[in-house]
């Protein structure tokens, strides 16, 4: 009887864990869906003197994000290679680890830190995609270094 009871209870945990990782699978294929531009998802960055456009993804982090334009926002400068603001309010999250953040990569961190990123470098960190900008070829040195003021707005 214990030997049954055991043997059941070993089935069970089984069945749990499989089901756990097809829940995981199902997530993975959502996430294609977050690679999709938004239909009308323009928006406007300025930088000092300098503007930048780019495209947001369709997905529930992006569209809570362009609710709250038109936004100005002082970044703050980390590791050289991405500037962040942490919101006041928690948006909408679909983080999975990109591997590779690419330069003009816009991004969530957790649900309230906000990344844009001006290098391209390799990540073991998960974050929601936002966005991207179109053309970031003079990102890095429209950012500059230390702490920036930039405009968000929809275009």
């Amino acid at each position: 009887m214990k030997r049954t009871f055991l043997m059941a209870l070993a089935f069970i945990s089984i069945f749990i864990s499989s089901s756990s990782s097809c829940t995981k699978e199902e997530g993975s294929n959502s996430h294609t869906e977050n690679n999709m531009s938004m239909a009308n998802g323009k928006i406007k960055i300025t930088v000092n003197s300098k503007t930048f456009t780019a495209t947001l993804l369709d997905n529930s982090s992006a569209k809570a994000f362009k609710e709250m334009l038109p936004l100005t926002i002082s970044m703050i400068e980390l590791n050289g290679n991405e500037k962040y603001f942490d919101l006041l309010e928690s948006l909408p999250t679909n983080s999975s680890n990109p591997g590779l953040i690419e330069i003009g990569d816009i991004m969530l961190y957790g649900s309230k830190t906000f990344v844009v990123f001006y290098k391209t470098f390799s990540t073991t960190y998960s974050y929601s995609r936002l966005g991207k900008i179109d053309d970031a070829t003079a990102l890095a040195s429209a950012l500059g270094q230390g702490n920036v003021t930039i405009k968000f707005e929809i275009e």
